[in-house]
């Protein structure tokens, strides 16, 4: 089967090669691959940004259905529809699996980057616990955001860091801070305001002025935010940032933009080992400030649910659905922001 494999350690290094279609043990289960997502992690693992053990296939945004089962489980089916948690290999044993955190064990080794993804036509998952079931009437297409959109459950509704009747603002207009700002308002937020640059103008930011739940929509290289958001405001800042960017100025000007005592949730990966960071003026702020990493099963379900309720208008989103040859060009596309979200299918 043709699969993209990260080959070995530096910036590059991504082919499409011939590899043999995987086999299962007793404890796993082979999913025949039917969509998944490009995720900015899979960039960053490209540009050497991102913790990785090659050769990997790349992958982790899945949907596909069970073709086989191991012989000791019982859960799952052949025929079974699903999606799954990237925490597979955790240990099960630290403090921080014992309490229901598997997303940041040490020992965590997950598809696409750990072990071998789903950038292929299929895929053998060793933790079927993870695995959640998706309905008959959803489509892979829209299945393939469940793993994104389930790092925003948890990152503001788990962490219920929203208010009804708050003030929002998110950075960054890519898929993660426009499904974030969706999020939002469908928890909840009185007003949500869209932040970009010049690089997000022609399809980002004219998306998010075509969709009701985000109010306004700023070019940052144009306007004047601080301004803008201040006035909305009366001055005092607004209750919740959302960094989606992972751009240091964002980050500074988040800090800037929120009131004190508000809540900044940052979700956006910068991709460098160290940026510069506004400690002073988030302290004398008091500011709640929650780092996410990954995802938390609650979120899974409630994932599933909100796309299935159409609070995510998934077909807006997905501005590339290739196959698998075309990586090159999507990849392309994707580091130019000429698209916003693209989805493999198989």
């Amino acid at each position: 089967m043709k699969a993209l494999v990260k080959t070995q350690k530096g910036k590059g290094f991504v082919e499409l090669l011939e590899v043999p279609e995987p086999t299962i043990n007793d404890n796993e289960v082979l999913i025949e691959i039917k969509a998944c997502g490009v995720c900015g992690t899979d960039l960053h693992i490209y540009n050497d940004e991102f913790p990785y053990y090659p050769p990997v296939i790349l992958g982790h945004e899945f949907t596909g259905v069970i073709k086989e089962v191991g012989k000791n489980i019982n859960t799952w089916e052949p025929g079974d529809k699903v999606v799954g948690e990237p925490h597979t290999k955790a240990c099960g044993n630290c403090y921080l699996c014992r309490t229901g955190n598997p997303q940041v064990c040490l020992a965590k080794r997950s598809p696409g980057w750990g072990i071998d993804g789903a950038f292929a036509p299929f895929m053998k998952f060793p933790d079927t616990h993870l695995l959640h079931s998706i309905p008959d009437n959803m489509s892979f297409k829209a299945a393939a955001l469940v793993e994104p959109l389930a790092n925003v459950v948890t990152d503001i509704v788990l962490t219920k860091v929203i208010i009804p009747g708050d003030i929002v603002v998110v950075a960054g207009p890519g898929p993660i801070g426009i499904m974030a700002a969706l999020v939002a308002k469908h928890v909840g937020a009185g007003k949500v305001i869209m932040l970009g640059t010049n690089d997000d103008e022609e399809i980002r930011l004219k998306l998010c002025r075509e969709l009701p739940a985000i109010d306004i929509s700023i070019n940052v290289q144009k306007e004047n935010a601080k301004e803008i958001i201040h006035g909305i405001t009366k001055g005092i800042g607004c209750d919740v940032f959302v960094e989606a960017s992972g751009a240091a100025p964002a980050i500074t000007l988040g800090a800037e933009l929120v009131k004190k005592m508000g809540k900044i949730s940052a979700i956006g990966l910068t991709g460098k080992e160290k940026i510069e960071f506004p400690y002073n003026m988030l302290m004398m702020k008091s500011i709640e400030y929650y780092f996410n990493i990954s995802t938390k099963y609650d979120s899974w379900d409630r994932a599933i649910q909100f796309l299935d309720k159409g609070v995510i208008p998934y077909e807006k989103l997905i501005t590339h659905s290739a196959s698998i040859d075309q990586w090159k060009n999507v990849f392309d596309d994707l580091f130019s922001r000429k698209g916003m979200k693209a989805i493999f299918e198989f």
